[in-house]
């Protein structure tokens, strides 16, 4: 079978490519497909995450593993396509260079048949160009919210403050 995706690069213009790739292509194949398709060289670090249908990041399956056998991780080219997404499971998040933090969402849009004489992976359309620098990310949440969450509204905690605590800073 051939799984068709989307990847969508998480910025607010249209920026996005349709791959068609094999069901048993492993994710390292469609990072390969990925990366040449959005005109990357492929030299950085780059993860894909399992999610839910609300796009929620999940376990991280790794192009190269920098645990040096501390812990357990799933390699991009020990894991087929087939084993992380189905009809049911059709999203994963992909991010390549984790100093610039290119995000991209994929989705499975289609399974098909294999078309003889075809190539497989396949870019079968792109539409958009890559910006320049990836787009920013704003990691931080307004304060209201974080009151809100944590039950803090009137707490000016800061840095600043933190001398009423006896924090050594020279602890290690």
């Amino acid at each position: 079978m051939i799984y068709k995706f989307r990847i969508v690069l998480d910025t607010l213009d249209d920026v996005f490519r349709d791959i068609e790739i094999e069901e048993n292509a492993t994710l390292e194949d469609l990072h390969n497909s990925v990366t040449q398709a959005f005109g990357f060289d492929g030299t950085e670090m780059a993860s894909f995450y399992l999610t839910d249908e609300e796009w929620n990041q999940g376990e991280e399956i790794v192009l190269f593993d920098m645990s040096e056998g501390m812990n357990s991780v799933r390699m991009m080219n020990e894991t087929t396509l087939d084993s992380v997404v189905d009809e049911k499971n059709t999203k994963l998040i992909y991010v390549y260079d984790f100093f610039s933090m290119w995000t991209f969402y994929v989705e499975l849009a289609d399974i098909t048949e294999p078309e003889d004489g075809r190539d497989y992976p396949n870019l079968m359309f792109a539409h958009g160009v890559l910006p320049d620098s990836p787009p920013e990310k704003n990691f931080e949440a307004e304060k209201n919210e974080l009151a809100e969450e944590f039950g803090d509204e009137d707490d000016d905690l800061g840095f600043e403050s933190l001398d009423d605590y006896d924090f050594d800073e020279n602890w290690n």
